[in-house]
């Protein structure tokens, strides 16, 4: 679609939380924008129009927790390759985290990061700089300076803040800049050795464990100190059903904080370790909870407590997957299997409607990060997504656009699959 060009989007389900908004409508863009919504609208000269007739139109999907891996770690995933991967899954928009080579904890990194993704324009990228140098846990970062590059938000993820004071001054100079700081939130005192959750499981199979305490003294503490500052806090890959009640009961107590979870979570225990056979596609940071903590997550995604639902997308070669458990890295894919994964077994399983769906996938999102995006209000960038609510799909890892393909969910069959993007009104077209 050329500059000033309009096209409009006939006959499909609108869903959009931001506005109260699910039923059959038109939608109108003009130069990148959302110009209205309304049951018909009569297609101005020259528009191209898009048949969404039995599809979803949504607000673009947005990922707040993905690895995309560069630089450094091209072997895994590039900003290419992340964002066609992203688009290929339904999102317009990904957050990506700090732990490259060298860590985004500068301004130059972020900036990288930012042209790369202008090379490969098929989702919009956000980087998260890191809360310290070189993600060592004893200096604070140049937040100014990452903040002014582009940089949404800090997190050391794939490592924790463990240092009370080094977090308490994160979250004191977040604050000059409104952005959150987000927490891989594990005691690694606690974790030691573990590479599973610690539990029967863990006995049964003679690994070490690693305990929901762990996760859970750290929100703890984070709370406290986000209550004293008034800083803004995030939980990232909640997994414990104790964390989140933390979150629930300081949040009413008015401290700024939110959490995502990630679809392994929701959808899988522990146990799965046995079940698959010590696959080290169930192998992940944290680890796959107890069944009461699944319970407990789910809860707290159909009661409002839990924010945004993140995939914590995080490619590694396949060599490196292929090994004993024991010796594995942490890690699965997940851009690609986010949106059918929720669709089929939250959405037709009745736990939640769409409208919630997109919320948690969108509206949420940008809210947490306070990113563009999450609504179709008119005035907004027309960023979009198709959902085909009926189509059935396979999940084949061999089909994946990133590089990455370890899954514990190859083989499913679902129903529900993201089918189109669009950022600024134009359909994503992937190499």
């Amino acid at each position: 679609m050329s500059e000033g060009a309009a096209r409009l989007i006939r006959g499909g389900r609108v869903v959009d939380p931001s506005q109260g908004i699910d039923g059959t409508f038109d939608v109108l863009i003009e130069d990148g924008k959302v110009v209205r919504i309304e049951e018909r609208i009569e297609a101005p000269d020259g528009a191209e129009i898009t048949d969404a007739e039995g599809l979803v139109v949504t607000p673009g999907l947005i990922d707040i927790h993905i690895h995309l891996r560069e630089p450094g770690f091209e072997y895994k995933e590039t900003v290419g390759t992340g964002v066609v991967s992203a688009a290929a899954g339904g999102f317009t928009a990904v957050a990506c985290m700090a732990n490259t080579a060298p860590v985004n904890d500068s301004r130059s990194v972020t900036e990288h990061i930012l042209l790369e993704a202008d090379r490969h324009p098929y989702a919009r990228v956000y980087p998260i700089g890191a809360v310290s140098k070189g993600m060592a846990g004893e200096e604070l970062a140049e937040i100014g300076e990452m903040a002014s590059a582009g940089a949404v938000a800090f997190s050391d993820d794939g490592l924790p803040v463990m240092s009370s004071s080094l977090m308490r001054r994160a979250f004191q100079y977040a604050q000059h800049y409104d952005v959150p700081v987000i927490q891989h939130a594990e005691d690694l005192d606690l974790t030691g050795p573990g590479v599973m959750h610690e539990g029967e499981w863990s006995t049964r199979l003679g690994l070490p464990g690693i305990p929901g305490a762990a996760e859970d003294v750290m929100v703890a503490r984070d709370l406290l100190l986000a209550e004293d500052t008034g800083g803004r806090y995030h939980v990232a890959h909640m997994s414990t059903g104790r964390a989140l009640e933390l979150v629930r009961l300081f949040r009413a107590r008015g401290v700024n904080a939110t959490c995502e979870v990630s679809p392994h979570h929701l959808l899988l225990t522990d146990q799965a370790v046995s079940d698959y056979g010590f696959a080290t596609c169930t192998k992940m940071k944290p680890p796959l909870r107890a069944k009461a903590d699944v319970e407990a997550l789910i809860a707290g995604v159909v009661d409002g407590t839990v924010d945004c639902i993140a995939s914590d997308h995080a490619p590694h070669h396949h060599d490196e997957k292929d090994v004993q458990f024991s010796a594995a890295p942490f890690g699965i894919v997940g851009l690609e299997t986010t949106v059918s994964l929720l669709l089929d077994r939250l959405v037709h399983a009745g736990i939640i409607d769409l409208s919630r769906l997109i919320e948690l996938l969108s509206t949420g999102p940008a809210r947490v990060l306070g990113l563009e995006g999450g609504t179709l209000t008119p005035g907004s960038t027309a960023d979009i997504t198709l959902l085909a609510l009926d189509r059935e799909v396979t999940v084949d890892p061999g089909s994946f656009r990133s590089k990455g393909t370890s899954t514990p969910f190859s083989g499913w069959n679902l129903r529900g699959v993201a089918v189109g993007t669009m950022l600024a009104g134009v359909p994503v077209r992937l190499p």
